[in-house]
């Protein structure tokens, strides 16, 4: 790369990371009380929780687990557990053969290898059978305290529309855009995304006229 070129790319990064920035106070304001809405009380119960959200809705995922934890709530619960028991209480949440697979070789890893805890490293959580870097970042964002984008179809989809990225794929996307973001705006940035996902800029028709952040973004149609 020539020194002009390296000039002018981090001319343009700079561009971006002033736009993110002025998207983020937007969101700031308009969801001021955003959080995780999936429910839990330890890391482990997060864990089964992020694995039951995949293709389901969290406030359904809620529902199951409500009932769920009361009875079942630590790694040796699930492992004693008989699979036609387990896909039955998650039934509802959809893939419930593949999930209670996850779940039960999950429990499994973490009562045998990590002494009943649920590891605080990425490279740990990744080893575990259901785990992708998505649902490590949740769980390390959310109990503790290790920052991390958690690039659900929601961020993927919008980051795209605005032009912060051109790419599915969820890995790269959650690395552009910490370059673009502010570590401590790491957890709540997904929040805000998801937010905007789901009541303004849906899948299948994006409600721009009604978007705050419509200025500053080049797929906008008014």
């Amino acid at each position: 790369m020539k020194k002009g070129e390296e000039k002018i790319n981090k001319s343009e990064k700079e561009a971006e990371k002033k736009r993110m920035k002025k998207i983020l106070d937007i969101l700031k304001k308009e969801y001021p009380d955003v959080k995780i809405q999936l429910n839990f009380s330890t890391p482990f119960e997060l864990l089964i929780a992020t694995i039951l959200s995949a293709q389901c809705t969290d406030a359904r995922v809620n529902i199951v687990t409500e009932q769920l934890f009361k009875k079942y709530f630590l790694p040796e619960h699930f492992v004693n557990l008989e699979n036609e028991e387990l896909e039955s209480l998650i039934f509802s949440t959809g893939y419930y053969k593949a999930k209670a697979r996850h779940i039960k070789a999950a429990s499994k890893m973490i009562l045998e290898e990590f002494n009943c805890r649920v590891p605080d490293n990425m490279d740990d959580l990744l080893k575990i059978p259901g785990v992708g870097r998505k649902t490590g970042n949740v769980i390390l964002g959310h109990c503790f305290n290790v920052p991390g984008i958690v690039v659900d179809t929601h961020v993927s989809r919008i980051s795209q529309r605005l032009g912060f990225v051109q790419t599915n794929n969820a890995e790269k996307i959650e690395f552009e855009l910490m370059e673009l973001i502010p570590k401590n705006q790491w957890v709540i940035f997904t929040h805000y995304f998801i937010n905007l996902g789901r009541k303004v800029c849906t899948s299948r028709k994006p409600k721009c006229g009604i978007c705050k952040i419509n200025k500053y973004c080049p797929s906008a149609v008014l």
